[in-house]
């Protein structure tokens, strides 16, 4: 038995994951934008990559993403190698201090949502649990 979809659902859960996200991504990244952020998992997650790659993946213009890495690679987080396909561009890539603050910040997030977790009862944490395994579902397009 198939029942009606509530109109305010989507809207109510568009809200809850966005600001979830949110406040994940402050309680991770201190000192980073959450752009600067995206940028340091996108290179963990695809790199080397080039400027131009990164842009693309990123969906922001070139000019932007080269700002986004002067910054990082100030800070040490992210470095730059020559492109053996092409001499004019550069590949980068994370260094261990950019590698090492990804960790810790998925470390923190993980910690915070603990926190929170504990503070339900077993039938709310049962809930959220079915509720994890229906978004990927749903996210994978994958509906048994």
């Amino acid at each position: 038995m198939q029942t009606t979809l509530r109109p305010d659902l989507a809207v109510r859960l568009r809200h809850a994951v966005t600001r979830t996200a949110r406040r994940l991504r402050q309680e991770a990244l201190v000192g980073l934008t959450p752009s600067q952020g995206a940028v340091l998992s996108t290179v963990e997650d695809y790199g080397p990559l080039t400027p131009s790659e990164l842009a693309q993946r990123e969906r922001v213009q070139r000019p932007t993403v080269a700002r986004m890495l002067a910054s990082l690679e100030e800070r040490g987080l992210v470095q730059r190698a020559p492109d053996p396909a092409d001499r004019r561009s550069a590949l980068i890539s994370l260094t261990p201090a950019g590698r090492a603050l990804l960790d810790a910040a998925r470390t923190r997030k993980a910690a915070y949502l603990a926190r929170r977790l504990e503070e339900l009862n077993d039938e709310e944490r049962a809930t959220l649990d079915r509720a994890a395994a229906i978004l990927e579902a749903l996210l994978e397009g994958d509906r048994a």
